[in-house]
């Protein structure tokens, strides 16, 4: 779960030149249980879910420069799974670029 404030979306909005209103729907659900917002997910061949804003072609964020403060405040505030899982493969695969290729099986 990536969460997400009212500044994030506000930035969202403004990146993708929408409203905010129009942002939270498009890009964020409420967490009920956790009672937070969270960034919406997609499918992905790789882990199944992922963020909605990750392409999954490229395997990277498509809204960097706009990206939720979690996610601008990482690796020293909280975690990012897939960071931590390309930086893991690229480091034992000894290549800098590498991407996973695995396919997500249930």
């Amino acid at each position: 779960m990536i969460e997400i404030g009212k500044r994030d979306i506000q930035r969202l909005a403004k990146h993708f030149g929408i409203t905010y209103d129009q942002a939270e729907a498009r890009y964020t659900v409420f967490r009920k249980a956790e009672k937070v917002r969270a960034l919406r997910k997609q499918n992905d061949p790789n882990f199944g879910k992922i963020c909605k804003l990750f392409d999954t072609i490229k395997r990277q964020c498509t809204v960097y420069a706009a990206r939720p403060t979690v996610c601008k405040s990482y690796p020293d505030g909280k975690r990012c799974g897939y960071y931590d899982f390309l930086k893991f493969e690229r480091s034992h695969q000894n290549e800098p670029d590498y991407v996973a290729t695995t396919q997500h099986h249930l």
